[in-house]
């Protein structure tokens, strides 16, 4: 049985993953539609513009990793098995895929972006924060402020982590960055 081509699928991933790997201005609508074999029109037909393109791509992906972290509330407020977790998730987008985070290359755009791409840049990053707050949170409404700094401290850590390993084409870097992220010594 043949698949069905999923059109709008098949935008989204090519520019996904010329967003991962030179940014939001560096692909244009022509490029996406050459990637899909597809003419232009057709791109516009499923994302009138640009930046309804960068926007439904920034959701999808915020979804997808969300999605791919679970519940929260599996971790109890056990900090190394959830920053561990939560490394894990990084480090298959840095390993397997050999792209830096979407949004961290957004993030880092933000200030040219149209305000539809940055806004959903901006969901990733709060949604990583509740999420990571939760599963640091170990006490209830009285630990959110401290189990916030922590998630703070991680998300931040590991974006710049993989800036560094990718930059430096060094994959020790990042892991070098979970270490120290990580409280119980050793692991």
């Amino acid at each position: 049985m043949s698949e069905i081509r999923n059109t709008r699928d098949e935008i989204l991933d090519a520019a996904e993953s010329m967003m991962r790997t030179a940014g939001y201005n560096a692909f244009s609508t022509r490029d996406v539609a050459a990637s899909v074999d597809i003419k232009a029109a057709s791109v516009h037909y499923h994302f009138p513009t640009k930046s309804d393109i960068g926007a439904a791509v920034a959701h999808r992906y915020t979804q997808r990793f969300i999605d791919s972290l679970g519940d929260s509330a599996a971790f109890k407020g056990n900090a190394d098995k959830a920053v561990a977790h939560y490394a894990d998730a990084f480090r298959t987008a840095l390993v397997r895929d050999g792209k830096l985070c979407l949004c961290a290359v957004l993030g880092a755009e933000t200030g040219g972006l149209p305000p539809e791409v940055a806004a959903s840049a901006r969901i990733f990053f709060e949604r990583n924060l509740e999420w990571l707050t939760a599963a640091l949170n170990e006490h209830g409404k009285r630990g959110i402020p401290a189990a916030l700094s922590r998630a703070t401290l991680v998300l931040a850590s590991l974006e710049g982590a993989m800036i560094l390993s990718k930059s430096l084409a060094n994959q020790a870097v990042f892991e070098r960055v979970v270490r120290g992220l990580l409280l119980t010594p050793g692991k």
